[in-house]
């Protein structure tokens, strides 16, 4: 059996720590040694409302578990409260090792019916919310020399789910932040990497059968979560996928695509008979940054 992975003299905050996987989450961390701040709003599913309870009652299940945590009310979706989150891991504690971006909320309707502020607030509260922590935590991190920062997408944003336009948008985006985050990152031992979890929540008990949700519980999601953010994690920009006992990682890559020599020439019939290599991914690869695949793609042209 390997050596057990502990997390003892860490801090930790978990946004969206009042149930569902957040509460997982911070519960085995927690019983691992780190110190938790709990963050929730205590809102409805939709967004709407606030209260205490949420994370009061997940700081209590640690502490009386024998571990340390903190609560936090505070939105993530505004810049000066998503401070507030990372404020209170430094006046408890006095430093921050690891963010777990988790808070989220739904609007689920079809395109059509979807009002601006459905976009707008589920946009706030996954994709800048997720950048606000992360970039509150940043400045904390460097300093130390460590740090290890999860974000939470769905297969939503990966591969789409109707009715769910912005909340995939907002997923999809969370991955992309996070591609850039472990690159600006890098020289600081800062690791960043993307969860895709497959969990009965509240959120998913809308667009999963009940039998299915019953089956998919938060706990099963938070080994990978928490291996995520250890110190022996060496992964940074990678998108995990975990639920119900299946692991696996998920990847954004390019066929190797087909080269024409001379740009100005090219007819979109050219493009249709070549549809099918165009489309082709027999070989594709996996690029570790955005110029590294613009390197591929002007590696035909003579650039002096």
């Amino acid at each position: 059996m390997a050596d057990e992975i502990r997390f003892d003299d860490r801090v930790a905050i978990v946004t969206g720590a009042g149930g569902g996987l957040g509460r997982a989450h911070a519960l085995l961390l927690a019983s691992r040694g780190a110190k938790v701040v709990v963050n929730d709003l205590g809102g409805a599913m939709d967004g709407t409302g606030k209260g205490t309870t949420a994370a009061e009652q997940v700081v209590k299940e640690i502490k009386d578990a024998g571990g340390e945590a903190v609560p936090n009310y505070d939105s993530v979706s505004e810049w000066d409260s998503a401070q507030n989150v990372i404020k209170t891991a430094i006046d408890a504690y006095g430093k921050i090792d690891i963010l777990v971006n988790n808070a989220g909320i739904l609007r689920d309707k079809s395109m059509m019916k979807m009002e601006a502020q459905d976009w707008d607030l589920v946009i706030a509260v996954h994709l800048s919310g997720t950048f606000f922590c992360t970039k509150a935590v940043f400045p904390h991190m460097r300093e130390a020399g460590y740090g290890r920062i999860l974000s939470t997408a769905s297969a939503a944003g990966l591969y789409g789910n109707f009715g769910q336009t912005n909340y995939g948008a907002a997923k999809l985006g969370i991955a992309g932040l996070m591609n850039t985050v472990k690159l600006e990152g890098a020289k600081y031992n800062i690791k960043a990497n993307t969860l895709v979890p497959i969990a009965g929540t509240r959120l998913t008990a809308t667009v999963l059968p009940p039998q299915v949700v019953e089956k998919l519980l938060p706990e099963f999601v938070s080994p990978m979560a928490a291996y995520l953010v250890s110190e022996q994690c060496e992964l940074s920009g990678a998108m995990m996928v975990s639920g119900g006992g299946y692991f696996s990682r998920a990847a954004v890559t390019e066929g190797p695509g087909v080269f024409f020599d001379d740009p100005g020439a090219v007819t979109i019939e050219d493009i249709a008979s070549k549809v099918s290599e165009i489309t082709s991914l027999e070989g594709a690869v996996e690029y570790e940054a955005a110029t590294a695949q613009t390197m591929h793609a002007l590696s035909h042209m003579k650039i002096e």
